[in-house]
């Protein structure tokens, strides 16, 4: 008896011993695992950032520049026809900076209508362009812009200044195309074509 109750005194230490121990590996265990899990999230943002890094993106695309160049002088050509049309002559005005060939000519047709009925525009047509199209690989580099042309605040006025009435059925709001090409450093407008078409 005395053998066996000193056995059993023996094995309840040895047994929360044992216990302990697995307990503390446990620990052990656990801490390792979760620096280690750790370690392993703080690096997956480290190499996310490197490849964002060696990645393109949008803001590095090579056109970019080139669009926004254009798209400035889209924006310039318009502010001349509007100063333009204003007073229906092309006299003061830069156009020819910035528009060649069919939309030059177009835009000059235009003021010697304006000019010979005794009309001009009052106000400013508000735009929503997009470069649609670009080739700058070519020998003579071009584009396509896309337009969405608001003129309802672009009014018809006679002599008199008096606002004349748009005809039925014309649209106030529709798709303009425009194509330029790129003369040495700078881009031109060479055509501009009003689509059938509302946007």
């Amino acid at each position: 008896m005395r053998t066996a109750q000193s056995r059993d005194r023996y094995r309840k230490p040895l047994k929360n011993s044992m216990l302990a121990l697995f307990a503390a590996s446990c620990a052990t265990l656990a801490v390792t695992s979760c620096s280690g899990g750790s370690g392993g999230t703080e690096a997956k943002p480290s190499a996310t950032k490197a490849s964002e890094k060696s990645s393109p993106t949008a803001s590095a695309d090579p056109q970019a520049a080139a669009k926004k160049e254009l798209l400035a002088t889209y924006s310039k050509f318009w502010a001349e026809q509007v100063k333009a049309y204003a007073k229906a002559s092309d006299k003061g005005t830069d156009l020819e900076k910035y528009a060649t060939t069919e939309a030059l000519a177009r835009s000059l047709g235009d003021l010697q209508s304006l000019n010979a009925a005794d009309k001009t525009l009052r106000g400013t047509p508000k735009h929503d362009a997009k470069v649609t199209a670009m080739g700058l690989d070519k020998k003579l580099p071009d584009a396509e812009i896309t337009d969405c042309l608001d003129v309802s605040e672009w009014k018809t006025v006679n002599k008199a200044g008096k606002e004349l009435p748009a005809a039925k059925g014309v649209l106030k709001r529709y798709v303009t195309t425009a194509s330029a090409e790129k003369w040495g450093s700078k881009w031109m407008i060479t055509k501009v074509e009003q689509q059938r078409r509302s946007c």
